[in-house]
C-alpha cells in the first residue's frame, strides 16, 4: 500500500480500481464508515504496559488517591503529593506585537519569534487540599526537585504531618530506590511512590500542568524569561485561591479493565 492514512476520495477511487464496484463517489465511503463508526485519516498513539509491575504500582497510586495505604484508610495529618516537572518553558518574543481579538476576529500572533531562553516548572499538587506549590528552574535534576521537597516540606501542615506521601514518575530527577532513600533520609515523614514506567498520566499535578498550557503558556508570547515566571507565579496564587480537587474518577475497577482489554490485544 503506497498509503498509510486515506481519504474518503482515495477510499473511493482504490475500490474502483480493483474491481469492487465499477463506480464509487466519496459520499458513498463516507457513509459507510460514518455508520460503523471508522476514520482511516485518524490515529493516536499509546503505549503498551512494559512494567512487570505495573497492576501493583498502579494500584498503590489509585489507593492513594483514595485516601488508603496498603489496605489502610489514611488518617488526618496524612496527605498525598502528586509532584512533577513542566521541561522547557519558553520565552518566545513575537517579531511584531500580537494583535488583541476583536468583533468576529481571533487574537493574532505573529509567527515569528526571537528565543529569550527556557526555564523549567517544578510544582508539588496537594491531591486533596488542591493547593500547588511550585518553582522555576534553569533545568530539571535531582537538586531543584529536592528543593522543591525543601519548599513544600518545611512548611505547615506537612513539617508536623504523621506522613505525606509523594506521588512522582520515573524521571531522572526521582527515578528509583535510591530517590526514595534520598527522601526518606531528608524527612522522616515523607514516602515517595513511583507509578509504573510509562503511566505519567496517573500522576495528578500532570493535569494542572495542562491548565498551564492552556491558560499560562499559550499563546507564548513573552519578552524575557522573568516574564515567565512572573506569569507562572501570579497563576499559582489565582489558582490556589479558587482551586477544588479534580474528580478523578479512574478506579481499581477501571485499571483491571483496562489491563484486560491490553491483554487482549497482545493475543
Amino acid at each position: 500500500m503506497a498509503l498509510s492514512r486515506w481519504s474518503c476520495p482515495e477510499l473511493a477511487r482504490e475500490a474502483v480500481t480493483h474491481g469492487v464496484a465499477e463506480a464509487m463517489s466519496a459520499s458513498t465511503v463516507w457513509r459507510w464508515l460514518a455508520r460503523d463508526a471508522i476514520k482511516p485519516w485518524q490515529y493516536r498513539s499509546w503505549l503498551f504496559p512494559r512494567d512487570p509491575d505495573f497492576a501493583t504500582k498502579a494500584g498503590r497510586v489509585l489507593d492513594l488517591y483514595e485516601r488508603r495505604w496498603e489496605g489502610k484508610q489514611l488518617g488526618r495529618g496524612e496527605y498525598v503529593i502528586s509532584s512533577d516537572e513542566k521541561t522547557s518553558i519558553q520565552a518566545r518574543c513575537r517579531c511584531h506585537p500580537s494583535l488583541a481579538p476583536g468583533q468576529a476576529r481571533m487574537m493574532r500572533v505573529n509567527h515569528e519569534y526571537d528565543r529569550g531562553g527556557a526555564v523549567a516548572y517544578l510544582a508539588a499538587y496537594d491531591v486533596s487540599r488542591a493547593r500547588v506549590f511550585g518553582r522555576c528552574a534553569p533545568s530539571t535534576g535531582i537538586v531543584p526537585f529536592m528543593a522543591l521537597v525543601e519548599q513544600v516540606m518545611t512548611g505547615e501542615p506537612y513539617a508536623s504531618a504523621k506522613r505525606v506521601f509523594w506521588v512522582v514518575d520515573n524521571g531522572s530527577s526521582h527515578r528509583g530506590n535510591a530517590a526514595i532513600d534520598r527522601l526518606a533520609a531528608r524527612f522522616g515523614n515523607a514516602v515517595m511512590v513511583h507509578t509504573p514506567v510509562h503511566a505519567s498520566w496517573l500522576n495528578q499535578v500532570e493535569i494542572f500542568f495542562s491548565v498551564v498550557q492552556r491558560k499560562v503558556v499559550s499563546p507564548n508570547d513573552f519578552t524575557n524569561l522573568d516574564e515567565v515566571k512572573q506569569r507562572l507565579a501570579e497563576f499559582e496564587k489565582r489558582y490556589n485561591a479558587t482551586a477544588k480537587p479534580f474528580q478523578w474518577k479512574f478506579t481499581r475497577r477501571d485499571l483491571h479493565d483496562l489491563l484486560a482489554r491490553i491483554s487482549e490485544h497482545e493475543r
